[in-house]
């Protein structure tokens, strides 16, 4: 079944600008800049995966296919990032956890670029691509994925149900609600559907789109409350009691 890029360009193109429009707006810096970061992560793969299914420049498929991963790998510890910055001010626990997970993908992102067989095979089918991985690393990088994701999940759940502030619990539905609507519809479709066997990756990138929209929407109340009157200081997220544990 021939590739068709139209859905990776429809959807990288609204993750642009979705971004495009999170800095250039109103809002808590460090929010605004997590988020778009995300969005910005999301739609680096997409191009990737655009240009390696349409053979558009001249690389090599598994250079292409090592950048796809890498781009992916830094939206659990920037999610995780999200979320901590959204967390109740008395502790600092999911800001540390955010910045190992920081640490291990970097750790990773630099083996998969040298480890020129993380990726031995790309087949691109129908809007998605599926790859063969021969080496353990990919078992490492699944379980740091992995981790980031169900971290993503639990810690804006539970977010939710501590935090004092009802404008933050909002924000943090978001994400919570953002995370639900890609991680699980994902991991549904590639066990349903032969055709989608390890294109786990691809098939999550796709319905990351869903992210992406209450992503928009966590700006849209981020901005909103920034410019009501008597917000002009809002809840500070750099400064939460840092020496908190």
């Amino acid at each position: 079944m021939n590739y068709n890029p139209i859905l990776s360009i429809v959807t990288a193109s609204f993750e642009i600008a979705a971004a495009a429009w999170a800095f250039r707006g109103p809002g808590r810096r460090p929010i605004v800049r997590a988020t778009g970061a995300i969005l910005l992560f999301l739609a680096g793969y997409q191009i990737i995966e655009a240009l390696l299914c349409t053979g558009l420049i001249h690389t090599p498929p598994e250079l292409l296919s090592r950048l796809a991963f890498i781009t992916v790998s830094w939206l659990p510890p920037t999610g995780l990032l999200l979320v901590a910055l959204l967390y109740p001010a008395r502790t600092r626990h999911v800001h540390h956890y955010a910045y190992a997970m920081y640490i291990f993908c970097a750790l990773l992102a630099g083996w998969i670029f040298f480890q020129r067989d993380f990726v031995s095979a790309s087949v691109c089918l129908v809007v998605f691509a599926r790859y063969t991985h021969p080496t353990p690393l990919y078992q490492a990088y699944s379980i740091f994925y992995q981790t980031g994701l169900m971290g993503m999940l639990a810690l804006s759940a539970y977010g939710v149900t501590v935090c004092d502030d009802r404008r933050q619990r909002l924000l943090l539905g978001q994400v919570l609600l953002g995370s639900l609507a890609f991680i699980f519809p994902a991991l549904v479709t590639v066990a349903v559907l032969p055709i989608a066997q390890d294109a786990l990756p691809s098939i999550m990138c796709h319905f990351a789109l869903l992210l992406a929209l209450f992503l928009v929407r966590l700006v849209s109340i981020e901005r909103k409350w920034s410019l009501e009157p008597g917000m002009e200081n809002p809840t500070p997220v750099e400064t939460m009691q840092p020496g908190a544990a």
